[in-house]
């Protein structure tokens, strides 16, 4: 994404700048997660698990499908975020959240004082379900073992449901987003904070002024709780 770009997205959300995480590569000073490592037992979990969702036949996506979208990110991340499900670029490349809304969403991030890196980003269903329909629900019950598996894994100190069938999915409920938002739900003990997808904000400009309000009151929930 080219920097005008990312200056009009911050811009649309009401932030105006934010300073970097990052400090000039002569001043580097150890970094937040620095001299700490997933154990060889959790990473056997992980490696074991990515390798059930390479292989996954549960359902019909995987006649579909190029690429199983595992997750990514940081595996001991406070910050949780979970999606509905691949789209087409996601599908292609393997990974989660590359395409449009994929940038949208590292901007968010970064407007947290983060990076993608240190944040870990998974996904209700790990195929792209065809033409980027809704998940069916066959599908969701089939992954919902990977992503508690993940879920448990990682150990976040928040979630955060991006956008409406993700939210509707983990909180099980049909309510609308707009009823979903702005309240502290819990999944499995943990906060979870409902936010809307990069995707329909590439759509609704006028709704970026609320997703950043989203992300605001993720961070002061998250500081509560410490």
């Amino acid at each position: 994404m080219d920097n005008a770009l990312r200056l009009q997205y911050l811009e649309a959300m009401g932030i105006t700048s934010w300073v970097s995480r990052e400090p000039p590569q002569d001043e580097l000073a150890p970094g937040p997660f620095d001299g700490l490592a997933v154990s060889p037992q959790v990473a056997d979990d992980w490696e074991a698990l990515q390798a059930e969702v390479a292989n996954c036949t549960k359902c019909g996506l995987c006649t579909t499908r190029k690429n199983t979208v595992f997750g990514s990110g940081n595996k001991i991340a406070d910050w949780l975020f979970i999606g509905e499900g691949p789209g087409q670029h996601e599908d292609e490349q393997g990974l989660p959240f590359v395409g449009n809304a994929g940038q949208l969403l590292t901007e968010m991030i970064r407007a947290l004082g983060l990076g993608r890196d240190e944040v870990y980003i998974a996904n209700i269903v790990k195929c792209r379900p065809p033409n980027n329909r809704d998940p069916h629900a066959d599908e969701v019950a089939s992954c919902h073992d990977y992503l508690q598996r993940q879920i448990a894994l990682v150990q976040p100190k928040i979630i955060l449901a991006v956008g409406r069938i993700a939210a509707q999915t983990l909180l099980n409920t049909d309510a609308p987003l707009s009823k979903l938002r702005g309240k502290v739900h819990t999944l499995n003990a943990t906060p979870l904070i409902v936010i809307y997808h990069p995707a329909y904000l590439l759509r609704s400009l006028l709704e970026k002024r609320k997703a950043w309000q989203d992300l605001q009151f993720a961070m002061r929930t998250l500081q509560e709780q410490q």
